[in-house]
């Protein structure tokens, strides 16, 4: 798409690739189902947690990407959903899922409700290369709610990594309990809050205001921005992206909803 910002402001409609199957960036590897086998939980918020894979044959990934997870019951009912892998690239054998509590989803609700560590699952994977980031170039993040889950990848593998090249996260979440990894954000992270918010901080959505001086920073290379939420984010996080300067070619969305 090409036009300038201002005529984006007003017949703007961001690029946008989906996950869907298919789109297999790792070689054959990535093709096969493999067991893993969960070994931990962690509880983020009254409504997400983090389930923590053993994945010995695990073929590695790339900082948001996202794997196929395959469920089959008892009496051979198989479901199968795509998650954002939420930890770093590393040669641990493990993978960890970050996943809400939908309602009425069979998938998330058996792991919130029923998944033990020492259960298995099946998984394929990763999958899209589109919204990774390799740590190559200033990478500015745009998330909301459990939108930040492969965005925290790229955060967690910029740190454990140790890189130089510039990192900027904006999250968004209803209040302060119901924001994913609290505890681990940094310097590097503002956190939006749209209900309730700590005495001091403004409550509502993000704007211009949060998004504009991080476009001013102007970091060697420019921005290549990452943008994760549900439909009405996504939208409106571009449009403040290409307002503030941004090129809408060097953004990349990843919505659900």
């Amino acid at each position: 798409m090409t036009g300038t910002a201002t005529t984006a402001r007003t017949a703007f409609v961001p690029p946008t690739r989906f996950a869907v199957p298919g789109r297999i960036d790792a070689g054959e590897a990535a093709a096969e189902w493999q067991t893993a086998t969960l070994t931990e939980i962690r509880r983020e918020t009254p409504r997400a947690a983090t389930f923590r894979f053993a994945v010995p044959a695990w073929a590695g990934h790339l900082p948001g990407q996202h794997l196929m997870l395959r469920l089959t019951a008892a009496d051979g009912y198989v479901a199968q959903r795509h998650y954002s892998i939420a930890s770093a690239p590393d040669r641990s054998g493990h993978i960890e899922l970050t996943l809400d509590h939908v309602e009425g989803g069979e998938v998330s609700g058996w792991f919130h409700t029923e998944a033990r560590p020492g259960d298995q699952v099946q998984v394929r994977g990763p999958l899209s290369g589109f919204f990774a980031w390799p740590g190559d170039r200033p990478a500015l993040l745009l998330g909301a709610g459990s939108g930040v889950v492969p965005l925290m990848s790229m955060v967690r593998h910029h740190r454990e990594r140790r890189l130089s090249v510039p990192l900027r996260l904006l999250v968004s979440a209803r209040g302060p309990r119901e924001l994913i990894y609290a505890d681990e954000y940094g310097t590097e992270t503002t956190p939006v809050f749209t209900r309730t918010a700590p005495a001091g901080v403004p409550v509502g959505r993000m704007t211009a205001a949060h998004v504009a001086p991080l476009l001013a920073e102007r970091p060697d290379g420019g921005w290549e921005a990452y943008v994760c939420g549900t439909n009405a984010f996504a939208e409106h996080a571009s449009r403040l992206l290409v307002a503030a300067g941004q090129p809408v070619d060097r953004i990349r969305i990843e919505r659900f909803g």
